[in-house]
């Protein structure tokens, strides 16, 4: 391991450590871990091995988990403790009477956020990966602005505890500086297996048609998985048979396919025409 890496590790395991005498104050069971089976959620898991503490990993299922992913998961981490909705995918878009799209991600609020409430929640989100997530701090009180490090952790310092309830949650994030290449050189550094999905063309492995994703990744995402496209389909007949996308002329098939576009509708629109005169 490169002595670069080898200090980010060493950060992190002592992070995580740190934390843990507050993470069980809240929890018997020590931190809960947000796993979603993606290399930075198994680089969260391998740390907090390395760091010997206690943790529970649970993964929130979307209900458009990748089928090789929840293979993966199942094969080589038993211990992940499975979160069902209430609500799946397909019931939530009508619920919300729309498509989730980069501007109204609600999906991910709803499906991959909840739970772990009253605990201290170790994530393994990166400032690298997104201009949101470039502003997001080492620890946070649920998804709001804390502090930057945990040594700047304003807390109680003999019960190290934050006054939490309801739905709060701390949030630790111990690997927020690594870049990809770090995440990547400690799997292999480790011998972790990972989900053969990094090998098939995708650079993330969090939902199928995410609307976050490229296009090239949801085009990737309609020829493997047809029975999706299919369920999400019957969705959206549902939301024309209430009205929705008028502006589309309630056609299944035009919205979908404006959907996977990432384009706003009118530049959609526009785009369409000019390839059919074309």
């Amino acid at each position: 391991m490169n002595k670069n890496l080898q200090i980010k590790v060493n950060k992190a395991i002592k992070t995580i450590q740190i934390a843990e005498p507050m993470a069980l104050q809240y929890q018997d069971y020590g931190f809960h871990l947000a796993f979603s089976g993606g290399k930075d959620s198994q680089v969260i898991y391998e740390l907090c091995k390395m760091a010997g503490v206690k943790f529970r990993p649970v993964m929130n299922i979307t209900t458009l988990d990748y089928p090789e992913l929840m293979k993966f998961v199942r094969h080589n981490y038993p211990d992940v403790q499975f979160s069902h909705p209430v609500m799946n995918f397909y019931q939530l878009i009508i619920n919300k009477g729309m498509l989730p799209t980069r501007q109204a991600r609600f999906c991910c609020q709803y499906l991959k956020e909840q739970g772990g409430y009253n605990t201290v929640t170790l994530l393994g989100i990166r400032k690298q990966e997104s201009v949101n997530r470039s502003k997001r701090n080492e620890v946070e009180i649920s998804h709001k602005k804390y502090s930057n490090t945990l040594d700047q952790f304003n807390i109680d310092k003999e019960k190290q505890m934050v006054c939490i309830g309801g739905k709060d949650k701390i949030l630790l994030s111990p690997i927020i500086d690594w870049t990809t290449s770090d995440v990547w050189n400690f799997i292999r550094e480790r011998k972790l297996e990972y989900c053969e999905l990094y090998d098939k063309g995708y650079p993330r492995i969090g939902c199928m048609f995410c609307p976050m994703s490229g296009t090239k990744y949801k085009m990737l995402d309609r020829k493997r998985y047809p029975k999706v496209e299919k369920s999400i389909k019957k969705s959206i007949k549902k939301l024309c048979e209430i009205g929705k996308y008028d502006n589309l002329d309630h056609n299944v098939d035009d919205i979908f396919d404006w959907w996977i576009s990432n384009d706003s509708i009118e530049p959609y629109k526009i785009k369409k025409k000019l390839r059919i005169k074309l």
